[in-house]
């Protein structure tokens, strides 16, 4: 059996200031793209049978620009709905709700853990038979993907608050002695050469 390979997609405006993003459609930064671009070294020896990612473009520009090749998109793949907290940070939301977690309460007009746990739960039985054949790359979202990774083990969704996700990273699933575990988990990319623009913010 294959292996399912987890991309987070590179950095954004949103991600950088740690604001919850889902629908809200953002595209790469110049570091982002760098970063995706840096992915194609370490992604470079990979065979898959079939690349998915997120419909959102910063998943999708991600894939294109780490040179893989896209066989198809899935909505069950994007990030976990925020709903009412699209756009807001963590802090923020504690502003107004003390002790608010994504992981144990989910989001008001948006998704509970268990939805977003079932729909990914129905993506791993979509790629049961892709794997077969062979590995499989999935290019999407940190909440999203740390619920995959958590439902792929057995875990709750709730689990994958466990499973720190940094963008531009790869993540391995895949088996030992017969039972699903975690080979690999948030690998981060070589160090990749700051722009001029990005030094100066530090």
């Amino acid at each position: 059996m294959g292996q399912i390979m987890l991309i987070r997609h590179g950095e954004t405006t949103w991600s950088a200031s740690r604001r919850h993003t889902s629908y809200t459609d953002l595209e790469l930064t110049p570091d982002g793209e760098r970063q995706a671009h840096a992915l194609g070294s370490a992604l470079a020896d990979r065979q898959f049978v079939a690349v998915l990612t997120s419909p959102r473009i910063r998943a999708l520009r991600t894939a294109q620009l780490a040179g893989l090749t896209v066989t198809g998109t899935d909505e069950d793949l994007a990030e976990w709905n925020y709903g009412e907290y699209e756009g807001r940070t963590t802090a923020e939301i504690h502003q107004d709700r003390p002790g608010w977690s994504v992981w144990s309460d989910g989001c008001p007009g948006g998704e509970s853990p268990s939805e977003v746990g079932e729909r990914l739960d129905r993506l791993l039985t979509t790629l049961h038979p892709l794997l077969d054949r062979g590995s499989v790359a999935l290019v999407g979202h940190a909440h999203s993907l740390r619920v995959l990774g958590a439902r792929w083990v057995g875990l709750q969704p709730s689990a994958g608050g466990l499973l720190r996700l940094d963008t531009a990273t790869i993540s391995l699933l895949g088996q030992e002695h017969g039972r699903r575990v975690i080979l690999r988990w948030n690998q981060p990319l070589p160090p990749i050469a700051e722009s001029p623009a990005a030094a100066a913010r530090h």
